[in-house]
């Protein structure tokens, strides 16, 4: 690991004009590349205390052994730059789109003397149209069938093209009107270039023309009584009609866009592109990357910019590129944009219409792209066993955490605060072994007492099971006069045992714990009914944290006398791992699937935590004090607010008026009268704009 400030340039060296500089390792290897509008401004950023850095940006610049630059004269000639030497160098800290798969384009290949059209992967070249990608070849190989009809183009490989050239007999194409035949002289050179061109401008979005020319052909050779040839062109429409059916409409006025939404989280991010032309959606792709250095929505964008278009030239780059985020420098950006493509180009966010929700679609994707990514990584059974011991290796643990539970707290600005414990066996989810607990100990926000009281309550109940099924050994009484438990002695202080108190003389009872009820931890139940047991230990306990949550879980075990269960929390922020009674977090490396697997037993903690707050709370928002009264149920309590107006009217009626609604008693009116007299009304609601009191109208709640 080398020190940045043995290769550290002097401030005087660095020239403060646009540039790009590349971060080299001791063996000379280029390892980062970035751009700057200053470059001593920028390049200065990487030498301040490593404490004020990016994790990420931290291993790089100690890893790096030199850094070097080039000056160039405009920000437009550094993007150029920086793209140029990122595709060269291939530097490992850079963020990279890779597709996950090759995707297939519809080519014409314009550079031979009689342009074939195909199916394509890889890379592009130079001289050949492309359209798409495409989702599958096959959608590719049908649209060109339904398009041969009008647009003849030749799609034989070399080798049968010279065949039907040497033997004069074209291929069966030829003979079904599929193919023009230029192999056997049919049509000219020209003539069939000049048909692939057509095929070219109908795919690009001009297909009005080509359709209102035929449909008028048509109509000419039926007034004209040649009704064979009206009946070929009438079937040529239909064919060009349904090629065009094949992609909707989803932009008006034959808008020409790519649209390029990002999900991401931590450690990785999802792109999906949308190419619009003719406002019909002509191709779809996607990529997954690892978020190897330090960028955020905007860089990922500027990444993903230069990746797309940085081979294309004119058309290939569209008239309109729509972003969930502008890059840093719009302006730049734009512009090199517009000298690909020859004219300019808007970069833009969709802020309203068809574009922004066409752009929510595109969203989505990218969503389910980066959802169903981790689930694929995540079903190896190699990579979860690999994940299992990178944890085991960086705790220190004798044996991988084949048991992994996971706690999170969640409430909303102190109201409603409850928890979630999730539970990960052998790398993957086990739902049904999932709880969800309310906070009873005290009101108000605290996190971290939270968690004692939610890792004290979950491992209580674990020692219960254990005295319940003869799996714990009582501790031996200690001797007379003696304080504290024995040395030596088996097993934490469980429910019956005895155990000590500072100050105290000898065996102590210990505290009656008393079981959850069924709102409080939800339990699935055996086979015969029963509980299933809430005790099967883990064999580390994952707190959604950093150090006071650490700490806090691990005096919740030690009180219980716990001492073979591991603990740990991951801080979301920078993604760190605590341990307990460790100053220094335990830094995972970026591409750990380790870290991957702690992180997305965190995620799955947080989420089930707030569905329940969200739920608990919608509840209670829900709530009325007629739900209070015994033997009220749905339907009365309906028609009491049906004939009142409201809780408030209702608190307002005597007994007496309360028994004119019918089926209701006057027990029942009693009972209601009692329940609305001993619940406080809320406080009037204020205008803020006006002071005005608002009367109250709640229909139900209260």
């Amino acid at each position: 690991m080398a020190d940045p400030s043995s290769y550290r340039p002097s401030p005087g060296q660095i020239p403060d004009s646009p540039g790009v500089y590349k971060f080299r390792d001791e063996h000379r290897r280029v390892i980062y590349v970035g751009k700057a509008k200053n470059l001593r401004q920028r390049v200065a950023n990487y030498f301040q205390d490593l404490a004020n850095l990016h994790p990420r940006t931290r291993t790089m610049v100690t890893t790096a052994a030199s850094v070097e630059w080039t000056v160039v004269s405009t920000e437009v000639e550094a993007l150029q730059l920086e793209y140029t030497w990122i595709k060269e160098f291939d530097p490992r800290f850079n963020v990279k789109y890779r597709d996950d798969k090759s995707y297939p384009y519809l080519a014409v290949t314009l550079n031979e003397e009689f342009p074939r059209v195909q199916v394509m992967r890889g890379a592009k070249k130079k001289g050949v149209r492309y359209f798409g990608p495409y989702g599958h070849a096959w959608a590719i190989r049908e649209t060109v069938d339904l398009m041969l009809r009008v647009f003849p183009v030749r799609t034989c490989s070399a080798g049968v093209f010279k065949n039907a050239a040497r033997t004069g007999r074209p291929c069966l194409l030829g003979y079904i009107d599929k193919c023009s035949a230029p192999c056997v002289g049919r049509v000219t050179p020209e003539e069939h270039r000049e048909l692939a061109e057509d095929f070219c401008d109908f795919m690009a979005g001009r297909t009005g023309t080509y359709i209102r020319r035929l449909e008028k052909d048509m109509m000419q050779a039926a007034e004209e009584m040649e009704y064979e040839r009206a009946a070929r062109l009438r079937d040529d429409a239909e064919a060009l009609k349904r090629a065009m059916e094949k992609s909707a409409v989803v932009l008006a006025d034959a808008t020409d866009a790519d649209l390029i939404a990002v999900a991401e989280d931590e450690l990785e991010a999802a792109l999906q592109i949308f190419h619009v032309r003719g406002g019909r959606v002509r191709g779809q792709r996607g990529w997954v990357t690892d978020k190897v250095e330090a960028v955020d929505t905007s860089g990922l964008v500027e990444h993903a910019l230069q990746q797309l278009y940085g081979e294309e030239r004119g058309d290939a780059v569209p008239k309109e590129v729509l972003v969930p985020a502008l890059p840093e420098d719009t302006e730049a950006v734009s512009q090199w944009l517009a000298d690909r493509r020859g004219s300019q180009v808007s970069l833009r966010i969709p802020q309203r219409g068809d574009k922004k929700d066409l752009m929510a679609t595109v969203q989505r994707n990218a969503q389910q792209a980066l959802g169903l990514h981790k689930t694929k990584r995540a079903s190896d059974l190699t990579t979860r066993s690999r994940a299992l011991e990178e944890i085991a290796e960086a705790l220190g643990l004798d044996t991988a955490p084949l048991r992994i539970e996971c706690y999170d707290i969640s409430h909303l600005q102190g109201d409603d605060v409850v928890a979630s414990m999730v539970v990960f066996e052998d790398g993957l989810a086990r739902k049904s072994e999932y709880r969800r607990f309310q906070i009873k100990g005290f009101e108000g926000q605290d996190d971290v007492r939270s968690m004692h009281e939610v890792i004290g309550r979950r491992f209580k109940r674990y020692l219960q099971e254990k005295e319940r099924t003869g799996e714990w050994e009582e501790p031996q009484e200690p001797a007379p006069g003696a304080t504290g438990p024995v040395p030596g002695a088996a097993g934490p202080a469980a429910p019956g045992a005895t155990g000590s108190t500072p100050g105290v003389t000898g065996p102590v009872p210990a505290p009656v714990l008393t079981a959850a009820s069924p709102a409080d931890e939800i339990e699935p139940r055996e086979d015969d009914g029963r509980p299933k047991r809430f005790a099967y230990p883990p064999q580390l306990v994952v707190v959604d944290g950093g150090q006071p949550q650490v700490a806090a879980a691990k005096r919740a075990l030690d009180e219980l006398g716990i001492d073979d269960i591991a603990v740990c929390g991951l801080a979301k922020r920078l993604e760190e791992v605590w341990l307990p009674d460790d100053d220094d977090p335990v830094v995972l490396p970026r591409s750990s699937e380790g870290l991957y697997l702690l992180q997305r037993v965190r995620d799955e903690a947080h989420r089930f935590a707030i569905t329940y707050q969200r739920a608990k709370r919608a509840k209670r928002i829900r709530s009325s004090p007629l739900d209070d009264v015994a033997g009220l149920g749905e339907t009365r309590k309906q028609a009491l607010i049906k004939h009142f107006g409201s809780v408030k009217k209702l608190r307002q009626a005597t007994i007496e008026e309360i028994c004119e609604v019918p089926g209701i008693g006057r027990r029942t009116a009693e009972s209601v009268a009692a329940a609305l007299a001993s619940t406080a009304p809320a406080a009037p609601a204020v205008n803020t704009a006006t002071g005005e009191i608002m009367e109250e109208d709640d229909g139900g709640a209260s």
